[in-house]
């Protein structure tokens, strides 16, 4: 069944407003059926999770439901899924558990083309116990990774290389496959942030190989959240600073404090939502991959006609190589105009697509866009083909 956008537009009580938002790599709308899934969990008889009361096993049966979800979305184990605030918190977590077997000699490496959650934990981390960090650089003309950017660094020092699986500013999709496999022959560790990747395309970690993979549940759909998933074996391995009496079975010994059960819940009614964007059959994790597969092709429709349109108005600059394979997310300046006047003038308009660097600092001073940035404008799921037509409209104009 084709992809029927003005189907699941109706979902999203936001779009009453009449904004066309480009700004959902910062964080999407959420459908209504998100927004009852933690209303309802916050307003049920709910306790710390247990076995005794209903209240306990309703906890409980959140945390499982959660876990199952994400394990369905990402083709992980729902064992190995670990919840936390915020990617940036679940990584400097991480960062500090992992650097506790690292010192002087050993090597870590990240990218130019990250989000600082994904570098600033593991420099510091890394600086904190004596070890090297080693920087692979991405070409700032076409804005791609090369997979020997990485494998040129690597030696027998190596301990963990972090690299995204697309870049949040660009859209750039490195062959991750190919770098953790290499990472793996290193006989290093491979932490992937999927922030970027998980609203717009099928993921499998397995097939990416990654050891590690982060992303964000309010990026596809769901609530503010962030979330890890790694083989239940690998996490065995680690031992994180925790509380005394709290959990020390994996994933729960990552999870500090009383995980919120109305957040979980969310996210389990969004993975749900994102299942039936296409109706098909099969299980959540079969349903999942046909409508990501959908929703990755209605995207890349959109992408195209954005960077068509783009590329007929003289004054645009566009960063990044249109002819790669990439995230729906263009990166633009509008020669003569400050990156956050355009901002601006787009918002006047009832278009949301902001200007910054949008913490990927790194990246945008490899681009030479400074500490500014430009502008940003991202295709979501409640995307159509005419607000991408006012946005074009609306830079024509500048």
């Amino acid at each position: 069944m084709a992809y029927d956008v003005n189907a699941i537009r109706k979902h999203f009580p936001a779009l009453e407003s009449g904004a066309a938002h480009f700004d959902g790599p910062g964080g999407s709308q959420v459908p209504d059926v998100v927004g009852e899934a933690v209303s309802s969990t916050l307003c049920a008889a709910i306790a710390n999770r247990g076995t005794v009361t209903a209240a306990e096993r309703r906890a409980d049966g959140v945390v499982r439901e959660a876990r199952q979800a994400v394990a369905d979305l990402l083709g992980a184990r729902p064992e190995g899924v670990v919840f936390g605030r915020s990617m940036t918190q679940v990584t400097y977590d991480f960062s500090r558990t992992l650097a506790k077997n690292w010192g002087p000699g050993d090597e870590i490496v990240v990218t130019r083309l990250d989000h600082d959650a994904n570098v600033r934990p593991w420099v510091q981390a890394a600086e904190a116990r004596g070890a090297t960090v080693r920087w692979a650089d991405f070409d700032p003309e076409t804005g791609e990774l090369p997979t020997s950017a990485i494998t040129e660094l690597l030696t027998d020092r190596t301990r963990l290389v972090a690299v995204t699986a697309a870049s949040n500013l660009l859209g750039t999709r490195p062959d991750i496959s190919a770098i953790t496999d290499a990472v793996r022959e290193a006989g290093a560790l491979s932490y992937v942030d999927g922030v970027h990747l998980t609203p717009h395309s099928p993921v499998d970690i397995a097939a990416l190989g990654a050891d590690f993979y982060a992303c964000s549940p309010y990026k596809f759909l769901g609530p503010h959240l962030g979330l890890l998933a790694a083989a239940p074996d690998l996490l065995e391995t680690l031992q994180p600073d925790k509380l005394l009496p709290s959990s020390n079975a994996v994933p729960e010994r990552f999870e500090l404090g009383t995980l919120p059960y109305e957040l979980l819940a969310g996210t389990t009614a969004a993975i749900d939502f994102l299942a039936g964007l296409v109706p098909s059959e099969g299980s959540r994790r079969e349903r999942l991959r046909t409508s990501l597969t959908a929703l990755e092709a209605h995207e890349d429709a959109l992408l195209q006609r954005l960077e068509d349109g783009l590329a007929a108005l003289p004054r645009v600059v566009r960063y990044g190589s249109p002819t790669r394979r990439r995230t729906p997310t263009v990166l633009f300046s509008v020669t003569g105009l400050p990156p956050q006047a355009v901002y601006e003038c787009l918002g006047a308009r009832g278009i949301n697509a902001p200007a910054s660097t949008f913490y990927a600092i790194e990246c945008a001073r490899h681009l030479g866009l400074g500490d500014a940035g430009a502008v940003r404008a991202g295709i979501a799921p409640y995307t159509t083909a005419a607000e991408v037509d006012l946005l074009l409209a609306a830079v024509a104009e500048l």
